[in-house]
């Protein structure tokens, strides 16, 4: 055997081991035959015709994802920066029309999106945007779907994974974000405050009226001692007035006692003399006789009656409640 046969023959080994390809899974490869469309094979060992037939090329099939950042206004002009995540694949049944009809399927669903972005952030403000972004992301699909259907291209899902305003926007809704949650920290310190002060208040009229009660209670105790003190004198031959005053001399030097028996006091008791609580107690019971003197004198006074006819201010006792009978 010549070197000459044993070329042709390494030649045809070669040949033959060419015409043997492997296809990945989750991949499709179209063969062409002379440059034109021959078929589709997928994963596994398939078999082409040596030097006629040809891999034209290789078609992903599993799910793909292109980001895609746009620039756009929003209705009350600010300006965003907005990242679409498109989430694609090649439906494996079209793969001849997403291998001929579309060479840039990237750049084309780019397209769209822009397209679509644009249409729906300016029909909206900055804060409906993060709030709407879920629906910009179902219009981007819904329009992404119906161009990219004919092309073999189906659309899995898009997502709107961010929203940048611009720097000094961002510092500005921060300041109202901080702002408003002061305002209401604000009213709820404002609203404590006011539950202190009721509280308050109206520990201090309890505290009040028990004290008032407290006070009514001892004056009453007091008057119950000061009768059992004078029942007491009487029964040992001292009447009334001897006793009262006896009493009170009593409470005049135990008042002292105690004004000394604090050694911060600044109360000075004047008059500090015994003399002055007996004055006192004379005075007292001097006014009372007079009083009743005088109650008893309006009682005694007799009653003018006139005629209905010639009514003065100055014909009725002040003191007579009852309805005269007219003179006839």
């Amino acid at each position: 055997m010549g070197p000459f046969t044993l070329a042709i023959l390494f030649f045809g080994f070669l040949i033959l081991l060419s015409s043997f390809f492997t296809v990945k899974q989750q991949t499709a490869v179209v063969i062409e035959r002379f440059g034109k469309f021959q078929s589709i094979r997928n994963s596994g060992l398939q078999l082409k015709i040596p030097i006629i037939d040809r891999i034209a090329g290789r078609v992903n099939l599993r799910i793909q994802q292109l980001d895609v950042i746009i620039e756009t206004q929003t209705k009350d002009n600010v300006f965003v920066k907005m990242k679409v995540s498109v989430q694609f694949k090649v439906i494996q049944e079209h793969v001849y029309e997403a291998f001929y009809k579309l060479e840039y399927p990237h750049d084309q669903i780019t397209a769209y999106v822009f397209d679509v972005v644009r249409a729906e952030v300016p029909k909206l403000i900055l804060d409906d945007v993060f709030v709407r972004k879920d629906d910009i992301a179902i219009a981007v699909k819904r329009e992404l779907n119906e161009a990219m259907m004919a092309y073999g291209y189906d659309i899995i899902n898009t997502l709107v994974t961010d929203i940048d305003p611009d720097i000094q926007v961002k510092n500005a809704m921060n300041r109202i974000n901080a702002a408003e949650r002061e305002k209401t920290a604000a009213m709820f310190e404002s609203e404590a405050q006011r539950i202190r002060i009721v509280a308050k208040a109206k520990a201090e009229a309890e505290s009040k009226k028990l004290q008032g009660q407290g006070i009514a209670d001892q004056r009453r105790e007091i008057a119950r001692g000061l009768v059992e003190s004078v029942e007491v004198l009487n029964n040992v031959g001292i009447n009334s007035q001897e006793a009262s005053a006896l009493i009170v001399i009593t409470q005049h030097y135990d008042t002292l006692q105690a004004i000394g028996a604090d050694t911060n006091s600044n109360l000075i008791l004047l008059p500090n003399s015994p003399q002055a609580g007996s004055d006192m107690l004379n005075n007292m019971v001097a006014s009372f006789t007079a009083s009743n003197q005088i109650g008893e004198q309006m009682k005694n006074q007799p009653k003018r009656v006139k005629k209905n006819t010639d009514h003065t201010s100055s014909d009725f006792n002040p003191s007579d409640t009852s309805n005269p009978t007219p003179e006839v």
